[in-house]
Order: structure tokens, then sequence, then C-alpha cells
């Protein structure tokens, strides 16, 4: 299909170069080769798409920037699609169908992609004022963890001895000071509430509060009020009650929210994100579409079912990446005149939040907080605790069917509970036996997944895939990325990849 007013290839312009729009490029390649669309992208950030769920990792060293990164602007633009790195959109005219950039230039379009993604939350701090077009400023030594700037600033804090101070005590924050001090870092955790993940984990959340302390973090609870500065440098975190939390960098993880401002000033509709339909086109407006964390799927239909629960944008990846192939998938179709695949827009699910650390385990999924002691009919709570070895469990069951959970500090006994969570599995009458997976016993006996069950959530990728690309040659969690995708998300999955690798070469030796 091309344009019926001169016959020239549909201009696609995608804004946004994050790990989302990369995906969907992947998809407007081979159709790119073969002339039916001209497509450019244009990225905020001088880089190219890359990983922004391991950027904490590039942080700490343990991952270089080439290894998180997720497209090849050189290959991209030597197929004939226009990058634009660095550049910044000023407007959408809708009437003109028109990208106008700051610089003044303006990129016509048929089809007009948001993928926008998400920016992190300036907390209301003293010394800090959070400015409308999204170019915050922060004083020296102060930071978010969203990007490889960000990434590098910490990394030279790491390597000075500076004490990192983060705040935000949700898996974000959780997560960048582990990798802090898991690599020699001095890290002070600044929080709201009893305990990091309280909301989410209940009791379960004290366990983990030790277990961070274990790991040499300083765990401080408080409400923050303002940043002190010294010679206009952060050098220290004001809380409430008077006292001071002292760092030489402070590292900012309050959560995101969706990067709405240019469909707002193009007059879509926005809620809490880009509002789309279940094929992701913006309500009410031809030519135009969103995917990612900036879109909000809500149709206008008032009898649709799946609209009528939370419908905010989950701010994860794999669901992005959905988005990303039920769209590439169909307009494939489309400019091939082909009926589309039988792929539809996969049902919004419960999110599995896990904490990925070394040697700290955390899952966390559906409803958490019935109360063991609450008379329901169906409902079911199994809780146990060993607070002294650091471990958690607690079980909500409907009618047997798994509807929630919190583990901590058992990881065979976490994944389990996803994998039945994710089945709708019913749980065995004993509760207990599945606390026996941690054990020495439990080790021998459990059951490994079969091959349908998902190894990595993000991408959308099976074990058995995983093993088949391994019996095909690939020996390493790299080369099962590039063949699968498997492991590309955030990174949680590697374990599981190492182990089909050491599995398969075992029983070949």
């Amino acid at each position: 299909m091309s344009n019926p007013d001169t016959g020239a290839p549909e201009r696609i312009v995608i804004v946004g170069f994050g790990p989302v729009a990369a995906r969907l490029v992947e998809h407007l390649e081979p159709l790119v080769a073969a002339g039916k669309v001209a497509v450019t992208v244009i990225g905020q950030e001088k880089e190219a798409a890359y990983n922004r769920v391991l950027v904490a990792d590039v942080a700490v060293r343990r991952s270089r920037e080439a290894a998180i990164g997720l497209a090849d602007p050189a290959a991209l633009m030597a197929l004939g699609i226009d990058v634009r790195l660095g550049a910044r959109v000023a407007r959408v005219d809708r009437p003109s169908r028109r990208v106008l950039l700051e610089d003044g230039e303006a990129i016509d379009y048929h089809r007009l992609v948001f993928a926008t993604g998400s920016r992190p939350i300036l907390p209301c701090l003293e010394g800090m004022d959070e400015r409308d077009n999204g170019s915050q400023t922060l004083p020296a030594g102060v930071s978010f963890l969203r990007d490889l700037d960000d990434a590098r600033a910490v990394a030279t804090a790491l390597a000075s001895r500076e004490r990192i101070v983060v705040l935000g005590g949700g898996i974000l924050g959780i997560e960048a000071a582990l990798a802090a001090a898991e690599e020699g870092g001095r890290v002070t955790l600044v929080h709201h509430g009893r305990s990091p993940m309280e909301r989410l984990l209940g009791e379960g959340a004290l366990v983990l509060a030790a277990a961070l302390r274990n790991a040499g973090i300083a765990v401080v609870a408080g409400t923050s009020t303002g940043v002190h500065l010294a010679d206009g440098r952060f050098a220290g975190l004001d809380l409430e009650d008077g006292t001071r939390v002292d760092g030489g960098r402070l590292v900012l993880a309050c959560g995101v929210r969706p990067r709405t401002e240019l469909a707002e000033g193009c007059g879509l509709d926005v809620a809490d994100g880009v509002l789309v339909d279940h094929t992701l086109r913006a309500v009410d407006a031809g030519g135009i579409w969103a995917i990612g964390d900036c879109a909000e799927v809500r149709c206008r239909d008032s009898s649709c079912q799946a609209c009528m629960n939370d419908t905010a944008p989950q701010g994860l990846i794999g669901p992005g990446w959905q988005q990303a192939d039920y769209l590439g998938l169909a307009w494939a179709a489309e400019f091939a005149g082909v009926p589309a695949p039988a792929v539809r827009l996969p049902e919004r699910r419960d999110a599995v939040l896990v904490l990925k650390a070394r040697g700290v385990d955390a899952v966390t999924a559906g409803e958490t907080d019935a109360d063991p002691w609450t008379v329901q009919a169906g409902l079911a709570v199994a809780v146990w605790a060993d607070p002294g070895h650091g471990r958690y469990v607690k079980m909500v069951t409907r009618d047997g069917v798994l509807t929630g959970l919190v583990c901590v500090g058992m990881p065979r006994t976490g994944a389990e509970l996803v994998l039945l969570f994710e089945r709708g599995s019913e749980l065995p009458a004993d509760r207990s036996s599945l606390l026996r997976l941690d054990s020495a016993e439990g080790v021998v006996a459990a059951i490994p997944p079969g091959p349908d069950a998902t190894l990595c959530r993000c991408a959308g990728v099976t074990r058995g895939s995983v093993a088949d690309s391994v019996v095909n040659g690939c020996a390493s969690v790299s080369d099962v990325s590039a063949s699968t995708r498997a492991g590309t998300g955030c990174g949680g999955c590697h374990e599981d990849i190492r182990t089909v690798i050491e599995q398969h070469f075992a029983v070949a030796v």
C-alpha cells in the first residue's frame, strides 16, 4: 500500500526511540526494504534505543553500555530509515499532518506513532523545581537512574567512594541501592512507611528491610522535605523530623509517569496515558497510534469488560513489546494486502513484580492485601514467616486457585508460585508442600517446568523455545537472547537461561 495521492511510500513517523519503538522498527524494516513505507524515528537522546531496565547494571559496571543497546542507527540508516537522534519535537500539527521539531524542521506523516514512554517523577523537595517542558535541571550531585547519563554519574560517584543516597523504596530504588552496595558502594536508602515495598509485600516488607541491612545498606524511614546543598552541590537530604541524611550523590527513584504532553498539545484524549482503542489507534483521531508506557488502552465501548478495570499504563517493558509486535504484524499484513494474522492484542494481566538482585529475592503478584483471618466464602490465606532466616511467604487463593502471592527469600518457592499464578492453577491442599522447594530435599525433588512454561515474561519466550535454541547451537545467554529475545528485558531470567544451557551440555557430556 502506498500513498494514494502520489504513489510514493507512506511515511510513518515514530516519536520516541526507546525499547518499544525499536521493536516496532524491527517489524517495519522489511516494509522499508520493499519500498512500501518510509520511516522516520525521532529520539530525544543522543543514543539509539537501549534497555532502560538494565541502566542500573551499567551504573555499577556490571554491564557495558554497548551490551544493552537494542538498535544500530548506522544499519537502520543504511536500510533507508531516517533516524534522528538528539532531536526534540516541539509540537504536532494534526490538521497538516506534520511533526514540528524544535530546530524548525517540519516532517510530514501519513501515520504517526507516539512511543514517548515515561519520565521519572521529580519529588517536591525544597531546592528543586519541576519544569513543565520536561527538561528538569537538577542540582549538581542529584540525578535519576533512567538514562545512560544518569548511569555515568552514579558510576563516577561509586568510583570516588561518595556515599549514595537513594530516595524511593520501590523496586527501582531497592535494585539501585542493592546494585551499588554489591559493588562496594556506601548506600543509604530513604523511603516512606515502615519498610520498603510495604504496600505490596505487607509483613514481608519487614523481612526485606532486614535483608537490605544485611547487604550493607543503611535503611532510613522518613518523609523527605528538601536537599541540602554545599557550594551548589548535593550534600544531604533533609527529613521532616529535622534529621539530615548526608551523602555525595542523590539518586531519585520515586516512580515514573507517562509522557503525554505532545499528545495533549495536539488535542488527543489523554487520561493517565494517551487513550487508544484495542487496535492501539488514538481514539477519535485518524492516522495516530500510541504504544508502550505512554499508551492507555481504553475504548469508547461502555460495555467493554476489559476497559471497566484499571487501564493505566503498567510501566513494564513486556506489555510494550507485545503492543509493538501486534501493531507491526497488523501493518505488515495490511501493506502486503493479505488478511491480518491470527494475533490479537494481549489481554491485560496482573503484573508479576520481581526484585532482581544477588542474594535478595522477592516477588509479588495479584491480590496481596487479603487478611488471613478474614472470613469470606472461597477465600483462603496462608502465611509462613521465618524472619530469623529472612523468609516470608503469603498465598491467597479463591476456591483453591492462586490469586495473589508474596514471597521473600525463597526463590524456588517464588518461581513455582509465579508459574501457578500465571496458569490460574489450584494449589495443593497442603500449602506447606510448596515451602519444601527451598529445602535441601526440595531442590532435588522439585519438578522443572515444562517446555510450554514462560521463561522470559518480558519477551514472552517459553522454556521450550530457549531449549530449542540451545540445541541449535546457542551456548551463552547472549546467544540465546539474540536468537529468541529471551533475557533482553529486565534480565531476571538470565539464571534460568543459564540453567537450561547447563542442563543441555550436562546431558551431552
